[in-house]
C-alpha cells in the first residue's frame, strides 16, 4: 500500500472499518504525518512502527478496532491515556469536531513533544479541540470528568477504578489488558454503578505506567 487511501480501503475490505465517521477520519488523517522520517516509506503498511524510547505507533488495524469499539461521536468529550505519536488523538479529534474535546496524556516527554508536533500539522490544537498533557494519566482527569469516552493505549492488569468513576453514564471505555491472553477490554457504563463488558482477544500493548 503506497497511499493513505489504499490503507483505508484495505481496512474497509478487511471488515474492520465500518462506521462512516471513523472511515472519514482515517481518510482525512494521514498516518505518514505520525511516523518517524526513516519509516515514512512504511507508513501505510499494516504494522506497528517504532517511534521513541521503545514505543510504537500502533498497527492501523488495531487503531481501527479500538475506534470501532469506542464509537466516538461528534461533540464527545474524550480522555486518552497514552498519546504516543498523536495518531489516535488526531483521529478522535476529527470525529468529535469543534463541539468536542480530546484530553490526551503522555508520560514520556519525548513522545509528548512528538505527539504535539504531529497533531499541530492539523488545526486541532489551535482550535482548542485537543489538549496534550506531558504527565501520567493514570489517575485520569477528574477536573474535566465525566467523559463520554475513555481510551487507553497501554495495557494494565485491570481497569483502574478511577477511569470507571470518571466515565459518564452511557459512556464507553476501551483499554488493553495484559495477562495470559492479552485482550482489548470494552466497558459500557449502564448506570451509576453498573457496567457491561466484553473482550476482544489477540491485542498486545506496552505496559501502563503509573
Amino acid at each position: 500500500m503506497k497511499t493513505n487511501r489504499e490503507l483505508v480501503e484495505y481496512l474497509i475490505k478487511k471488515g474492520v472499518l465500518q462506521t462512516e465517521e471513523i472511515i472519514s477520519a482515517f481518510y482525512n488523517i494521514d498516518r505518514k504525518d505520525f511516523v518517524l522520517p526513516e519509516y515514512r516509506d512504511k507508513a501505510y503498511v499494516d504494522n506497528a512502527l517504532p517511534i521513541y524510547n521503545g514505543q510504537t505507533i500502533s498497527q492501523p488495524l488495531t487503531v481501527a478496532v479500538m475506534l470501532e469499539n469506542l464509537q466516538p461521536q461528534k461533540g464527545d468529550k474524550v480522555l486518552e491515556i497514552g498519546a504516543g505519536s498523536g495518531y489516535l488523538t488526531s483521529l478522535l479529534a476529527h470525529i468529535v469536531g469543534e463541539e468536542g474535546n480530546v484530553y490526551a496524556f503522555e508520560i514520556d516527554d519525548d513522545l509528548c513533544d512528538f505527539a504535539r508536533s504531529n497533531i499541530s500539522k492539523y488545526s486541532f490544537l489551535d482550535k482548542g479541540i485537543v489538549e496534550v498533557f506531558c504527565k501520567s494519566g493514570y489517575q485520569g482527569f477528574a477536573k474535566e470528568s465525566p467523559f463520554d469516552k475513555i481510551v487507553v493505549s497501554a495495557a494494565g492488569d485491570e481497569v483502574p477504578p478511577q477511569y470507571l468513576l470518571q466515565l459518564k453514564e452511557g459512556g464507553r471505555l476501551v483499554m488493553p489488558l495484559s495477562g495470559p491472553i492479552p485482550k482489548l477490554f470494552v466497558v459500557e457504563k449502564t448506570g451509576k454503578d453498573s457496567f457491561s463488558s466484553r473482550d476482544i482477544e489477540g491485542f498486545v500493548f506496552v505496559p501502563l505506567n503509573k
